[in-house]
């Protein structure tokens, strides 16, 4: 392989770790760090050296990929690694972040001498698993070659918006796109919990609305998790898809744009991750619609 990198990456949950995996595949030397080590460990048998600290992870990286919860800890961990860094290296930020946060961390970049490319992707497990996720990424185009062969082992397309990584243009776009996402599977659990209450077979509605512009996959497909109990291991966890809402609810404020149904979603997920949902796959918002457990 001509376009053989190392390539560290900081944050193995759902999606990091399968995005390690697939740049594994691709031929590439991988170094990964994970908070928790133990989720990071099994990365070992695909190929992946596990780093015992971001520092590890990222030193002589031609490429670091960041995967983590918030913008928080993408700038805390990047601190931790900064003494690692090679300057002229390209960060990859796909952690999910607030607009703001994207400015903070290209600044970030830019004191360490890295090339700044905001990307965050669309896609659950099942396509990062397979490399088969969409990249939406902003960059300077004159580097973009440096980091193609690790957007292509992870996704299937790039999508580009921009040249200045720092202006957030990908991540805007991203907020877009979970709003969407966030709206259609709290609209999914509703409808589960009101035909239970209203004592309607869910199959009665699908049948209904079948090859019609009502009907979409997407509504079968997180449906199909709650009646079907397979909420576990998640595919976009409650707690997960909570701050991407709250991202949302806030990019909304910021510009002057009430979103009534996303801040309502926001709150369904945060009450299902307190009612011990945190870690389900997002299609468990269903349980915010009952007081006490629904019954079988």
């Amino acid at each position: 392989m001509t376009d053989r990198l190392t390539v560290g990456v900081l944050g193995t949950g759902i999606m990091g770790a399968a995005m390690a995996r697939s740049l594994a595949r691709a031929g590439h030397a991988v170094r990964a760090w994970n908070r928790t080590r133990d989720k990071a460990a099994p990365l070992a048998e695909d190929g992946v050296h596990v780093a015992e600290t971001p520092a590890e992870a990222v030193s002589g990286a031609d490429v670091v990929l960041t995967m983590l919860h918030d913008g928080a800890a993408v700038a805390e961990v990047m601190d931790r690694a900064a003494a690692a860094l090679r300057p002229g290296a390209a960060w990859v930020q796909s952690t999910t972040v607030g607009v703001g946060s994207v400015e903070e961390l290209a600044g970030l970049a830019r004191g360490h001498g890295l090339v700044f490319f905001d990307a965050p992707v669309l896609g659950t497990r099942q396509p990062a698993e397979a490399g088969r996720l969409t990249v939406l990424a902003a960059g300077p185009g004159e580097h973009r070659p440096a980091v193609a062969p690790v957007l292509d082992a992870v996704g299937s397309r790039t999508v580009w918006t921009g040249e200045d990584g720092g202006a957030g243009s990908a991540t805007r776009l991203k907020l877009v796109a979970n709003s969407w996402v966030i709206a259609v599977t709290g609209a999914a659990g509703e409808v589960l919990a009101l035909a239970q209450a209203l004592d309607v077979d869910p199959q009665d509605f699908f049948d209904a609305i079948a090859g019609g512009p009502l009907d979409m996959g997407y509504l079968h497909a997180k449906a199909a998790l709650v009646l079907e109990d397979r909420l576990s291991p998640a595919d976009f966890a409650v707690e997960t898809a909570a701050k991407d809402a709250r991202l949302i609810v806030e990019a909304g404020r910021e510009h002057g744009v009430r979103l009534d149904v996303a801040a309502a979603g926001a709150e369904r997920l945060a009450r299902a991750a307190a009612r011990g949902h945190g870690r389900e796959d997002m299609a468990a918002a269903y349980f915010a619609s009952f007081d006490e457990p629904p019954v079988p």
